[in-house]
């Protein structure tokens, strides 16, 4: 097998695909964010888990350092192009979740592929984003249910859509967006 540039150009252009498909979904997404960060805190951290896609996707697909930040970076600016609004959060979940999934992909060597990987980094992006959540929401105020709720899902949010990342990315692979 021949061994390529990490950063060749068709490594890039598969992170700007992804990146622009998921940042358009994420600019249509937008809506949701409002309504539950206005109405349905609880439910917040499913919205929000959204945004572990872009690097899920890549880093599935082309499984090589730097891809999550890259395709996450292209799809914030995509969004943000969309819904200039939201540009301070789209930034914000690109460097988190990106930064996440590359920091658990570099601890583990970038040898690791398997889902387990995957998931840590989705919990551990859960976590890192309820707690500064939990104040700026508010969340002691909520009932106890609505605060249990909103600490649960902001670790299944972003588990699920990595689950989801995961089976778009297999997809991916085995339709040949990548060669072995």
């Amino acid at each position: 097998m021949q061994k390529t540039r990490v950063l060749s150009t068709r490594v890039l252009l598969i992170c700007a695909a992804i990146g622009v498909a998921t940042g358009l979904v994420s600019a249509g997404w937008a809506g949701l964010h409002i309504i539950a960060a206005a109405g349905a805190v609880p439910l917040y951290g499913l919205v929000l888990g959204f945004h572990a896609l872009p690097g899920v996707i890549a880093q599935q697909v082309l499984r090589a350092p730097w891809v999550a930040l890259i395709t996450h970076a292209i799809a914030a600016l995509i969004g943000l192009a969309f819904v200039p609004a939201m540009a301070g959060r789209y930034i914000l979940a690109a460097v988190v979740f990106g930064g996440v999934q590359e920091g658990v992909s570099a601890l583990t060597r970038y040898r690791h592929w398997e889902p387990w990987r995957f998931l840590l980094s989705a919990a551990i992006t859960g976590i890192v984003i309820a707690v500064p959540l939990w104040f700026a929401f508010h969340v002691s105020s909520l009932p106890t249910w609505g605060a249990i709720g909103f600490a649960v899902l902001f670790i299944a949010g972003p588990v699920a859509w990595t689950l989801v990342g995961l089976a778009i990315g297999s997809a991916l692979r085995r339709a040949g967006v990548i060669r072995n």
